[in-house]
């Protein structure tokens, strides 16, 4: 069974072309979200096995949400992404929970699939 995902991204541009790359990676992408509070609530509602998600989100930064994620869902896989490369986050990734991250500019199915391969 393909594991499931949700994106949660501001950029509507950017979760239709992340929800193509899972796809084509065989993952089956079960919802999107383009605030973080919508992602809590969007991730209670479908629980999936990983969350795709922005750093840089309009309401709640990506790494609070990472962190109340992994409280509520502790098996809940987060990757985060960003314009911004890890190195600008420092141990913040690490700090909040996240799997992996993705740079956004590096985005490709084959990358997520890498990625989210790691994760599990």
């Amino acid at each position: 069974m393909a594991s499931t995902v949700l994106i949660v991204d501001d950029l509507a541009d950017f979760r239709a072309v992340a929800r193509v790359m899972l796809e084509t990676g065989g993952y089956r992408v079960v919802g999107e979200a383009g605030t973080g509070a919508d992602g809590l609530v969007e991730a209670a509602r479908l629980r999936p096995d990983i969350v795709l998600l922005d750093v840089r989100l309009p309401d709640i930064d990506g790494f609070t949400v990472c962190r109340e994620l992994r409280t509520r869902m502790p098996t809940v896989k987060v990757v985060l992404c960003s314009a911004r490369d890890a190195t600008d986050y420092g141990s913040r990734i690490a700090d909040g929970g996240a799997c992996g991250f993705l740079l956004k500019s590096e985005l490709s199915s084959t990358a997520l699939t890498r990625l989210t391969t790691t994760c599990q």
